[in-house]
């Protein structure tokens, strides 16, 4: 059986399972979730930068699956396609997944309904060097023990829609297991270093990047248009995963989901006033939300 070793583990996350276990918890008590939350959740959107900028907010929402799901079977977890080009979604369908905390299996059943839909093809080999599945693997690890995972890698295209919309109606049809979709994306990455500064590379840049660009995203999201977000991302550079939260907005539309819910909105720069008390001339953007 394979296995996907961690290639970020001691650089965006610790590498050790007590220090990995530690930073967790300080992520999981440094942010309250003070919103209402739905009766139930069917998929979430969470960021995948290093923990130490947007931890603390991806944390959420796997806390706020948590406090409503005592137990989740199994998570599909849609992620950005950083250096993967091809066109079709990528599954990881077999083996698991290794952290600083154990394996994760992969549900190979749901695999296989997925690839059997046709909304995506098989090519483990497109996760190789993919982080923005891999930074959310332990959080899954340690609040739902032995939940199996779905690994997939989805290009911002229109096959997102189709992969979230087949999910979801295979979700539909198992009844007999609680199974809950993740995409993974940051938002704007404002900044030289980015090559995106169309206001500036100043503070008011970067409020711009926040309060308006950012914030064009996250509405789509919050009304669970997934066309949106892929045309959205592509006009106005706002996210980099926009496949990945279109196809988890098109997979709680699927499960009969009508509005998203925010749980918090930060940028690295807010987080490194917070933290460091400095900042600086790029930022990127962080959100989570459920549904």
């Amino acid at each position: 059986m394979k296995t996907r070793k961690p290639i970020v583990a001691g650089q965006f996350y610790p590498g050790q399972y007590d220090s990995c276990v530690d930073e967790i918890n300080k992520h999981l008590e440094q942010r309250a979730l003070v919103v209402p939350l739905p009766e139930t959740i069917a998929a979430g959107i969470v960021p995948h930068a290093g923990w130490t900028f947007s931890g603390s907010v991806a944390g959420m929402v796997f806390s706020a699956i948590k406090q409503l799901h005592e137990k989740v079977h199994t998570f599909v977890i849609f992620g950005a396609a950083h250096g993967y080009y091809g066109t079709s979604p990528a599954v990881y369908d077999r083996g698991s997944w290794r952290s600083p905390l154990g394996e994760a299996s992969v549900d190979e059943d749901l695999a296989d309904a997925v690839l059997n839909s046709g909304a995506a093809v098989s090519d483990p080999a497109a996760h190789n060097a993919e982080h923005s599945i891999e930074v959310q693997v332990p959080f899954i690890q340690y609040l739902f023990a032995g939940a199996k995972i779905l690994p997939i890698i989805v290009p911002p295209t229109k096959q997102a829609v189709t992969l979230g919309t087949e999910t979801g109606r295979i979700i539909n049809g198992s009844r007999d297991k609680k199974i809950v979709c993740i995409g993974s994306t940051d938002l704007t990455h404002y900044g030289p270093r980015y090559g995106f500064a169309p206001m500036g590379a100043t503070a008011d840049g970067i409020r711009w990047a926040h309060q308006v660009n950012d914030k064009k995203f996250i509405d789509l999201a919050l009304e669970l248009e997934s066309e949106g977000l892929l045309s959205s991302a592509a006009e106005n550079c706002n996210a980099c995963g926009a496949g990945a939260a279109a196809a988890a907005t098109a997979a709680a539309k699927k499960l009969g989901k009508t509005k998203g819910i925010l749980l918090a909105h930060t940028n690295s720069n807010q987080v490194m006033l917070t933290k460091m008390g400095t900042s600086g001339t790029e930022s990127v953007g962080y959100a989570a939300i459920v549904f």
